[in-house]
């Protein structure tokens, strides 16, 4: 739903009663991730989408019920060979959706207001509402800040907020929109009630060093992605405005400085485009052994051989070296730097989500499929990114 905070933030000023639909779970080879939301005010605008248009109608016209009769609905659409005329997803996936009525007199507006505000302002934050469970808590919403502050409540157990702000908390900080499992009377124990929890949070960021015309592409391309995009280059006569006018920072320093000295995280996408020795030695040393997600170089297998060898004479271990995408990008057979970009960016999705990056045509392996999260209790991950 945050995906729309703007639009509805501007519905909740005008004093509009509303409806809205939003994906709490996917399964297969579903349009759209958790979160995506689909809007309906009382006069019948629509804003947002909730599967690319399979279900868009059936899902605007549950909002329009909703609305009507002050409830909360959820629904499951998926594809039914016996049914071939049904309503459904016709990529074969499933997806969940609540839909949530939004009068004026709701008793969780105020909430809902406040993580519309802090979403639009780009605050981080979480809005975690109750998705399965007793009817009495469906739909119920609470709003958790970075510093573990919280806004609204599920109502039951009382136990039971004091578990969603702590499971929230530990999304936010991730940066992960989900489900998460809880009893009702707040213990980890699963069953008893589900939280769908979206993260807001800043975009992850990307590190372009070497402020060359590949560099150019690649931050065009970073943008479109998502990334906050920062170019860095020792050499201020190539490192300006001018040159990338689309860049979100631009920095004029050595490469392995300015990195030991700015804040990264486990999104952060790390691009070494300077392919020189004296630049890249230095800076892999420090990228390599930092807990970012990507790091890749540019450079022929060549220079990646020679450069390799600069590396491991320099302490770097055989296990750090193995985090090095180099040459960097998927082989497209790019020639131009917006192929390249292409192709950079292609292999740093591939990373992202665990993808092959073989063709579809033919392969046996899912369209959509994300790297597993690991143990717990947290299902239905997606990066608040996109």
């Amino acid at each position: 739903m945050l995906d729309i905070a703007t639009e509805l933030l501007r519905w909740v000023a005008e004093g509009r009663d509303f409806a809205v639909a939003t994906v709490v779970t996917v399964g297969g080879s579903a349009p759209r991730p958790p979160g995506a939301a689909l809007a309906v005010d009382a006069d019948g605008t629509a804003v947002g989408s909730v599967s690319g248009g399979c279900v868009e109608g059936a899902v605007y016209d549950l909002c329009v019920q909703a609305l009507q009769e002050g409830r909360v609905v959820r629904e499951r659409f998926g594809y039914s060979d016996e049914d071939a005329f049904a309503v459904g997803l016709t990529c074969g996936g499933v997806i969940d959706v609540l839909v949530t009525s939004v009068r004026r007199d709701a008793p969780d507006r105020q909430v809902l207001e406040a993580a519309l505000s802090a979403a639009a302002g780009g605050e981080t934050a979480a809005f975690a509402r109750v998705v399965r469970g007793p009817a009495e808590l469906l739909g119920r919403a609470l709003l958790v800040r970075a510093d573990g502050a919280y806004e609204g409540g599920l109502g039951g157990d009382p136990r039971l907020d004091g578990t969603a702000v702590a499971e929230t908390r530990a999304l936010l900080e991730a940066g992960r929109t989900g489900t998460v499992d809880v009893s009702e009377d707040g213990s980890h124990c699963l069953g008893g009630v589900t939280l769908f929890a979206e993260s807001s949070v800043e975009p992850p960021r990307m590190i372009v060093f070497g402020a060359i015309d590949f560099a150019a592409a690649l931050v065009r391309t970073g943008k479109f992605l998502g990334y906050h995009v920062t170019v860095c280059d020792a050499r201020p006569v190539f490192a300006t405005r001018a040159r990338f006018p689309e860049a979100d920072e631009i920095m004029v320093d050595w490469p392995d400085r300015y990195l030991r000295g700015t804040g990264t995280d486990a999104r952060t996408v790390l691009c070494v485009l300077t392919h020189d020795a004296k630049f890249d030695v230095p800076l892999l040393e420090e990228a390599l052994r930092l807990p970012v997600a990507f790091v890749g170089e540019m450079g022929s297998r060549r220079t990646h051989e020679d450069r390799n060898r600069r590396l491991r004479e320099a302490g770097v271990t055989e296990e750090e070296l193995a985090r090095l995408h180099s040459p960097i990008g998927l082989d497209l057979g790019a020639r131009t730097p917006e192929e390249t970009a292409l192709s950079i960016a292609a292999e740093i999705v591939a990373a992202r989500r665990g993808g092959s990056g073989t063709p579809l045509t033919g392969a046996p392996t899912p369209i959509h499929h994300d790297r597993p999260e690991g143990p717990g209790r947290v299902t239905a991950l997606t990066s608040a990114a996109g």
